[in-house]
């Protein structure tokens, strides 16, 4: 009996000792990888709408290569699907496909902002639409205690939820879609023709042939009329002399 209870301890002495060397040995897990922005919003759900133009336009890779590659972080405002139905009828199919890239675009941010980081952000804040200049692309961000405020120039919207943030990317639900100046803004009338260049009249030195005509039998005529009256005036004074 003492042999049995002394070889079974032995066993599990063995045992032990393996797991805790095999414990030992396993490598630690690795760490987790960069946000995706794709799933975050289809986790999140209501967004099909957001989701799919950022997939038709590729900015969904583009975004997903800048976490991958940037230390800056990105910040990204995703209208709900909600927000796209209180569109027009008929507003994104008139959008061509660069405008489509460029409507996500203004809805990123290529930097990271927390709720807090907005109280001290300069206006207009650029996107990755490009251009801040007045008629293109501007987006103001202010905040009022907790809540931040966007504002186009078309629309003004607030953050009503904060989807995701972990110090590099921040996405914020917004309850209207950020429409910018450049394609939704009203456009300067185009300018008028310029008016036609006068046309230049025609010489008028070279008389027409019928002019010339006239002109011929009218000197004709008065040839006529003079020869008539000095034969007159010759006969008077002849019959004078000769009486």
């Amino acid at each position: 009996m003492n042999h049995f209870l002394f070889s079974l301890s032995l066993i599990l002495l063995s045992l032990y000792q393996s797991t805790t060397t095999t414990l030992a040995q396993a490598p630690p897990p690795g760490p987790s990888g960069p946000p995706n922005i794709t799933k975050i919003l289809e986790k999140a759900g209501q967004f099909v709408v957001f989701l799919r133009l950022m997939t038709t336009t590729q900015e969904s890779s583009q975004i997903n290569g800048q976490l991958n590659n940037s230390n800056d972080g990105m910040t990204v405002f995703a209208p709900s699907d909600s927000a796209f139905s209180s569109l027009q009828t008929g507003t994104l199919n008139s959008l061509s496909d660069s405008q489509k890239a460029a409507l996500v675009q203004f809805h990123v941010i290529p930097s990271f902002y927390s709720v807090s980081m907005f109280q001290t952000v300069s206006n207009p804040v650029r996107t990755q639409a490009g251009d801040t200049k007045p008629g293109q692309f501007p987006l103001n961000v202010t905040t009022s205690g907790n809540q931040v405020n966007l504002t186009t120039g078309i629309v003004n919207t607030t953050v009503v939820n904060t989807i995701y943030t972990d110090n590099q990317l921040a996405v914020y639900q917004i309850d209207k879609v950020l429409l910018p100046l450049s394609i939704f803004g009203p456009h300067p009338p185009a300018p008028a023709p310029a008016p036609a260049a006068p046309k230049k009249k025609r010489a008028t030195a070279a008389a027409s042939p019928g002019s010339a005509d006239a002109d011929a039998s009218g000197g004709v005529r008065v040839g006529v009329r003079v020869y008539l009256c000095g034969m007159t005036i010759l006969s008077l004074i002849a019959g004078f002399v000769w009486s």
